[in-house]
C-alpha cells in the first residue's frame, strides 16, 4: 500500500519526475559526446560509436532504461499538470502567473510534449533506419591503389579489413544477365561471406554518418530538417532551465549553498548542451 501511495501521490510523482530527468540529462551528456564526432572526428570514429551503442550488451541496456525512462517522464509529466490544473481554485481571477513565474515553469508540459514529438521523429528518421532499413547504406571508402587510381573498398570492423566494392555481392541488389558470380557476399545486412563455399570473412559498418549528412544535407528537405531541429533544441533549452533545478528541489536538494551551485550549472548545462546540439546540423548544412 505505501509504495503504491507512493506512486499516486502527487509527492511521489515529482520524485519520479525528478529521477528519470536526471537520468536523462546523463543521457543528454553521453549523446552529446558520440555526436560530436560528426563534426570533431572522422567518419569511422562515428560509424565506430554507432556500433558500439547498438552492439555492446551494457550500452543497450541502458537504451532500454533510456525508452522507460523517456516514456515515464513523459506520462508522469501529463498526470502532474493535469492534477495541478485541477488543484488551481477556479475562480481566482487575480491570479497572475505570469508574475510569480518563469515561461518555462508554466509551459513544462508544452515543452515536454514538444520534446516528445521531437523525439519520435528524430528516431523515425536516425534509429528506425540504423536497425531496420534494409537499404541502409554500408560503410565504404576510396584508396588509392596506383598513382591517379583509386578503388572503393568496403570497411571491415575488425582493424585493417577492406573488401572491393566490385567484388562484393548485395543481398538486395540480384546478378544481371549475363554479369559474373562476385567473390563475396554480404548476408544480414552487414555481414560479409565467401561466396564460393559460405564462410564469413567478416562484419561490415553500417554507415550512419554518411545518412546523417545526407539527412541534413538534402537538397529539398535539408533547410527544414536543420530549422526544425535547432527549434527543438531551443525547445529542450526552455525545458532544462527549470527542469533541472526543479528536479533537485523535488528531491530535497534544498540548502542555500547547493542551491545557488545547481542553478547555475543547470542554467550553463541548460545553454551549453542544447546549443552544441544545434551547432552540428548547423555545421553539416552550411559548411561542411
Amino acid at each position: 500500500m505505501a509504495k503504491s501511495a507512493l506512486l499516486k501521490s502527487s509527492i511521489g510523482k515529482k520524485y519520479w519526475m525528478a529521477l528519470t530527468g536526471l537520468f536523462l540529462c546523463l543521457f543528454l551528456a553521453g549523446h552529446l559526446a558520440g555526436n560530436l564526432q560528426l563534426i570533431l572526428g572522422t567518419p569511422l570514429q562515428f560509424n565506430e560509436y554507432a556500433l558500439f551503442m547498438t552492439t555492446n550488451p551494457a550500452v543497450k541496456l541502458l537504451s532500454y532504461l533510456t525508452y522507460i525512462s523517456i516514456l515515464f517522464h513523459a506520462v508522469d509529466g501529463i498526470l502532474l499538470a493535469i492534477q495541478n490544473k485541477k488543484a488551481r481554485p477556479i475562480g481566482y481571477a487575480k491570479n497572475n502567473a505570469a508574475a510569480n513565474s518563469g515561461f518555462a515553469s508554466r509551459n513544462m508540459a508544452v515543452l515536454g510534449t514538444l520534446i516528445l514529438f521531437f523525439i519520435a521523429t528524430h528516431m523515425v528518421n536516425f534509429w528506425a533506419k540504423m536497425h531496420f532499413d534494409k537499404n541502409m547504406p554500408l560503410m565504404t571508402k576510396s584508396i588509392e591503389i596506383q598513382p591517379g587510381m583509386s578503388q572503393e573498398y568496403y570497411v571491415g570492423t575488425s582493424v585493417g579489413q577492406y573488401y572491393p566494392v566490385d567484388q562484393v555481392q548485395s543481398e538486395n541488389i540480384a546478378l544481371q544477365a549475363g554479369e559474373a558470380p562476385k567473390q563475396l557476399v554480404i548476408k544480414n545486412r552487414t555481414e560479409l561471406y565467401n561466396a564460393q563455399v559460405d564462410i564469413k570473412m567478416g562484419d561490415l559498418y553500417k554507415d550512419l554518418h554518411k545518412l546523417t549528412f545526407a539527412f541534413f544535407k538534402d537538397s529539398k528537405t535539408g533547410l527544414i530538417a536543420t530549422i526544425g531541429y535547432v527549434l527543438a533544441m531551443i525547445v529542450l533549452g526552455f525545458h532544462l532551465w527549470h527542469g533541472f533545478q526543479s528536479a533537485f528541489q523535488s528531491l530535497g536538494v534544498n540548502t542555500p549553498k547547493l542551491n545557488t551551485a545547481i542553478k547555475f550549472f543547470g542554467k550553463a548545462f541548460a545553454v551549453v548542451v542544447p546549443l552544441l546540439f544545434a551547432i552540428i546540423p548547423l555545421y553539416i548544412h552550411f559548411i561542411k
